[in-house]
């Protein structure tokens, strides 16, 4: 399945086509590698015809979660890339705070993905392009920001956006081809 640009697959895939692991180019704390591997977390849920999003959860500079949409495949409304990945993120740190993380993730995050972000009382939100329709950190709500919640994350956004929208214009612009929502 090629549906997406050869610049931006080539950021992810050999001359084989096989995934390749994003190398460890940068600093700990640098935000361009850890939107790079959400980015390529991203691909791996269109490959598996699944809205092309992605998040990785970062701690002491270090990925210690990852993951990709999967509402089709688990037929589960709630198993959005960040919800799986605040899952695997408390698992590895044994605890429910997830305090010192940074989540990047590659669309701005929904209702749902923004209230568990505040629960898991996570530091840091960096996103790709903002979500006018169900953006919850920012565009048609700011929930992460809310003050009068018991916890407010820092956010980053409108960051490396650019892949982030040619993924999802790909991924739409073949469903529609195919006659499918």
């Amino acid at each position: 399945m090629d549906i997406f640009d050869p610049d931006i697959a080539d950021l992810f895939f050999d001359d084989d086509g096989d995934q390749v692991e994003i190398p460890q180019l940068f600093g700990p704390d640098d935000h361009e590698r850890f939107m790079l591997a959400a980015l390529q977390e991203a691909v791996a849920a269109a490959e598996i015809d699944e809205v092309p999003i992605g998040a990785v959860i970062a701690h002491e500079g270090k990925i210690i979660a990852r993951a990709h949409n999967q509402r089709e495949t688990l037929k589960d409304p709630t198993a959005h890339a960040e919800m799986i990945a605040l899952t695997q993120a408390a698992e590895y740190l044994g605890t429910w705070r997830l305090t010192g993380c940074t989540i990047y993730v590659t669309l701005e995050p929904c209702p749902m993905c923004a209230g568990a972000l505040v629960n898991a009382r996570i530091d840091r939100l960096v996103y790709g392009p903002p979500e006018p329709k169900s953006g919850a950190c920012g565009s048609l709500f700011n929930i992460v920001q809310d003050e009068r919640l018991n916890h407010r994350l820092e956010v980053i956004s409108d960051f490396m956006s650019e892949p982030s929208v040619q993924l999802l214009q790909d991924f739409f612009a073949r469903k529609r081809s195919q006659g499918k929502k």
